[in-house]
């Protein structure tokens, strides 16, 4: 749609790297780069010139050392970045432009007599939280050290900020530029209500004849080619034993003695006891405590009077009046439990305010006897013991292993021992591919892939009752394709899918040929003398498109990227098949008199019309200073960072 907001939308890293210099680099970074040069290591010889910007020049050396810290700087936000991904996002081509910017604008700027009082750069210098010290303030023994460091004197490094400081005063305002005129919006408003028409049809792969059956020959000439496809990951082998609740049931089953000591330490639990439903409200003061309880009095319900305040009521229910206490305070349960239900209580003053209260509820809970209580309070007891006695086992398993190694443990504590398939990290078995992963042993399974061969056994903890399982790895299968002759007819199925959708792109093709020649799509279909299905029409805004591009089919968004009266060939997710695609008309928009979509279409321009200024600019200051660049140099040297690839096959 618009050139250059496609520019800053493709290689993201070139995208932001090509702006850099719009940014005032700090002192740190100043030095870095004085420190890259020094050390830069370049198998280039460092008077090797790649580019000269007015009467400079910038070395090879200098560009290698600049590209590599924009690396490191962008492996902050991806670790896995290294330098020929870093090359193919178009990063190499936006550090040797921020470069040339950079040295162009301190160019120029010297030549329009702009000047930077030695205070500013003093301040920057001392605003550096490396060079402070322990006082906070600016140390200028670390300082001198830092030069040294670097190899570098002062009056090196107050250039490089002087220049910095002038490249920023000079592009700053036209970055932070946003006004876009409603004529420059104009035509971009129109693009969006463009429509297009055509028609589709789809020749689908199974459309075609399958052929013969593949040879021998022929399977081992397509496997060896696609051996990758069948490659299986590393998968890997456990020894495991479960101790759960079951292993240890004759210790945790709770006795007698121990129930009805339980009981008798519960007796309140199981006394009889009067239990109430409480709504309570809190109010701020006295004066609100005291209308709202007129009005619940009067009939309206608790809740209703509450919220109409502005308040949330609270509702205890089945509340014994000791726990009730805890809730509010001595005074405010007598009141409560001294009522009955229907009546109304307060305001009583509390902590934070007043209380109004309303016994919903009353009931009296019979008291229990020990036969009574005893399935609950052996269910908790057995609940109790259970996470003690394993989490004992579980660390005496800890110690052992310290001294004794799998199979001791399993005999000794009499466990059984089990053995798991070669599994995924995932926990899928490859020979068993319906069957799905067992979720029991998903942690014992990432304990086995966390683990290196030869590792001790350990324990896993498993549940929240105190399960665990002592583990060990046993195998590692490497990473390898499954032989031909175990998955024949999968690969003979692959075999005549890829043969079959060939033959599909071959018909395809001949239409498309026979369309551009001006064969009528339908016409040009028939004589293909499949079954196929009948032509669809296709037509969509382009403003769909551009509204979510992803969300869009493929054969629309080719439709968008065609000249009107032509065909094209589209290749179907999943080896299905082609689509044909024939554009027959173009409806442009007209957007004039359309203020919602020009406003739309300013705003989205106004985001990145300052980076285009910005970048307009900077190639009017090159112009002005004169650049000359040396192509040879700086292709071998994108071929030396992509480890010798030739420059000019990458993106």
């Amino acid at each position: 749609m618009i050139s250059f907001i496609r520019r800053f939308i493709t290689n993201p890293i070139g995208a932001a790297i090509a702006l850099g210099f719009v940014a005032l680099m700090g002192l740190i970074f100043v030095l870095s780069d004085r420190a890259g040069l020094s050390g830069s290591g370049s198998s280039a010889a460092q008077g090797d010139v790649a580019v000269t910007v007015g009467n400079k020049t910038i070395t090879v050396a200098e560009l290698r050392a600049a590209a590599q810290r924009d690396v490191d700087q962008y492996r902050q936000q991806n670790p896995q970045l290294d330098m020929a991904g870093f090359v193919a996002g178009g990063g190499f081509e936006a550090t040797v432009e921020r470069m040339i910017d950079s040295a162009a604008f301190r160019a120029y700027a010297k030549q329009q007599g702009m000047i930077i009082s030695k205070k500013s750069v003093d301040g920057i210098i001392a605003s550096q939280p490396g060079l402070a010290g322990i006082d906070g303030k600016f140390d200028p023994k670390k300082y001198e050290a830092a030069l040294q460091q670097i190899g570098s004197t002062d009056a090196q490094v107050r250039d490089d900020l002087t220049d910095q400081i002038v490249t920023r005063h000079l592009i700053i305002p036209t970055v932070g530029a946003t006004q876009v005129p409603v004529q420059l919006a104009l035509p971009y408003s129109s693009l969006l209500l463009e429509q297009r028409r055509g028609v589709i049809g789809f020749i689908p792969t199974q459309a075609v004849p399958a052929g013969p059956a593949p040879t021998d020959a022929e399977l081992t000439i397509y496997y060896a080619r696609n051996v990758s496809r069948y490659r299986v990951p590393e998968r890997r082998i456990l020894r495991y034993a479960l101790v759960n609740p079951a292993t240890v049931a004759a210790q945790i089953t709770p006795t007698e003695a121990e129930i009805a000591a339980a009981y008798k330490a519960q007796s309140a639990k199981y006394a009889p006891a009067d239990l109430r439903t409480i709504v309570q409200v809190v109010l701020a003061d006295q004066a609100a405590a005291t209308a709202l309880a007129a009005k619940v009095r009067s009939g309206t319900p608790i809740e209703a009077a509450a919220r109409a305040a502005g308040l949330e009521p609270i509702t205890a229910t089945d509340v014994q009046k000791a726990a009730y206490v805890t809730q509010s305070s001595v005074e405010i349960a007598n009141a409560a439990f001294a009522g009955k239900v229907g009546d109304v209580v307060g305001p009583l003053r509390a902590p934070l305010g007043f209380v109004v209260l309303k016994i919903e509820k009353q009931r009296t809970q019979a008291a229990k006897t020990l036969a009574e209580a005893t399935p609950e309070l052996k269910a908790a007891l057995l609940t109790q013991k259970t996470g003690t006695v394993l989490g004992k086992l579980r660390a005496s398993f800890d110690d052992a292993l310290a001294r004794d190694h799998f199979d001791g443990l399993v005999a000794k504590n009499k466990l059984t021992a089990l053995r798991t398939p070669a599994l995924l990290a995932n926990g899928v078995d490859p020979d068993a591919p319906t069957a799905k992963p067992d979720p029991a042993l998903a942690q014992i399974v990432a304990a086995g892939f966390a683990a290196q061969a030869g590792d001790e056994a350990q324990t896993i903890p498993l549940g929240t009752d105190g399960s665990f399982a002592l583990a060990q790895l046993d195998k590692i299968v490497a990473a390898a394709p499954r032989p031909l002759a175990q998955i024949r007819d999968i690969v003979a199925r692959d075999f005549t899918i890829e043969r079959s959708q060939r033959a599909a792109r071959q018909v395809a093709a001949t239409v498309v040929a026979a369309a551009s020649k001006g064969t009528p799509l339908a016409q040009a279909l028939g004589a293909t003398g499949l079954k196929l299905p009948p032509l669809r029409p296709i037509a969509g805004p382009r403003a769909q498109l551009l509204a979510n591009p992803r969300a869009v089919p493929p054969p629309l968004a080719l439709l968008f990227a065609m000249a009107q009266n032509t065909t094209k060939l589209l290749e179907a997710p999943e080896n299905a098949g082609f689509f044909i695609i024939h554009l027959d008309t173009i409806v442009p928009g007209d957007a004039r008199g359309n203020g919602k979509v020009i406003a739309g279409t300013r705003s989205d321009i106004g985001k990145v019309i300052g980076r285009e200024y910005a970048a307009q600019f900077g190639k009017a200051v090159q112009r002005a200073v004169g650049v000359k660049r040396n192509a040879a140099a700086i292709a071998k040297l994108k071929a030396d960072l992509l480890g010798g690839a030739s420059a000019t096959d990458q993106p």
